[in-house]
């Protein structure tokens, strides 16, 4: 038996004792009153974060990769994020990855028990053949996952950077891993039920931590998604509009160079800096390391 009187997320929450027997609006106040809470301790775990955030870009411009792996709650939500990058960034499934217990079956049907297996944990991660430039998350929100810690004690194993997400506080997880992050977001409305606050937390996390790697490898200029991958008409129509705020051509004209690159950082390139010439744009932003805007100011200082 575990003791979880010592986990933090699995203490019953005196706030909602009597949740069973009030109205449906009072249930549904009480549950938005404990989200509330959720960003103040997400906010106290930002230098923890930043970190993360820090040596996650630093492994990505060596050409690393970024490992979720998590069980339950916890391992669909680095599915999820990993699976959004792609569309959204323009970047290959391969460079994040989530890893969650019971394959890819788990994400719609429950496989509880294979959480409790450290050596599938370690032998999942194994099968990626890790290299020294890899980050390898651990999301959990006990902190005390078997199938987290054996794939944390796996990469560590290899000399690999390892990071957490967990809500629980003094956590083995967080005690194991390079660099913690840990958003103690207290006793859950429903006793142990940690896909609520505990998850609310780790989608805030995993956005951050996405998001802002994204951003500093230069997927993304001004606030502008300037690699999305424009696979549907909302997404094309989101993409000339990202065109034409950032270079104020006309809709027919950001269309037209849409259809010319394919890219939105190739359109809004050739627009800023007249050139039309993909190879030669390509040139560009292969010296910058596609940072667009070292891109474009190398190109308007040769222009000058």
């Amino acid at each position: 038996m575990i003791d979880i009187s010592k986990i933090s997320t699995e203490i019953r929450n005196e706030n909602t004792k009597n949740i069973d027997i009030i109205t449906t609006k009072r249930m549904i106040e009480l549950i938005n009153n404990e989200d509330k809470t959720v960003a103040f301790a997400v906010e106290k775990s930002i230098d923890q974060i930043t970190k993360v955030v820090d040596v996650v870009t630093q492994a990505f411009l060596k050409g690393g990769r970024l490992f979720y792996v998590g069980a339950g709650t916890s391992g669909r939500l680095g599915v999820l994020d990993a699976s959004e990058c792609p569309p959204t960034f323009g970047v290959s499934p391969n460079m994040i990855i989530g890893i969650v217990a019971g394959g890819d079956y788990a994400l719609r049907h429950a496989v509880e028990g294979v959480e409790d297996l450290r050596d599938e944990g370690a032998s999942d991660l194994a099968s990626y053949d890790l290299n020294q430039d890899d980050i390898v998350i651990g999301i959990a929100a006990s902190g005390r996952t078997p199938y987290v810690l054996g794939g944390i004690s796996y990469a560590k194993r290899q000399g690999i950077t390892t990071c957490c997400i967990t809500t629980s506080l003094d956590s083995e997880l967080a005690r194991l891993v390079d660099y913690p992050i840990e958003v103690i977001t207290g006793p859950e409305p429903l006793t142990g039920s940690t896909r609520m606050k505990s998850g609310t937390a780790q989608k805030m996390v995993l956005n951050m931590i996405s998001t802002t790697t994204m951003i500093k490898i230069g997927k993304v200029y001004e606030n502008s998604m300037i690699d999305v991958q424009m696979s549907n008409l909302k997404l094309f129509s989101r993409a000339t509009r990202i065109v034409m705020d950032i270079t104020g051509v006309s809709q027919e004209e950001a269309e037209r160079k849409l259809k010319d690159f394919d890219s939105v950082k190739y359109a809004i390139f050739s627009i800023l800096t007249k050139i039309d010439d993909v190879n030669t744009i390509k040139d560009y932003f292969q010296k910058s390391q596609n940072n667009f805007r070292e891109a474009i100011q190398q190109a308007k200082l040769k222009n000058q």
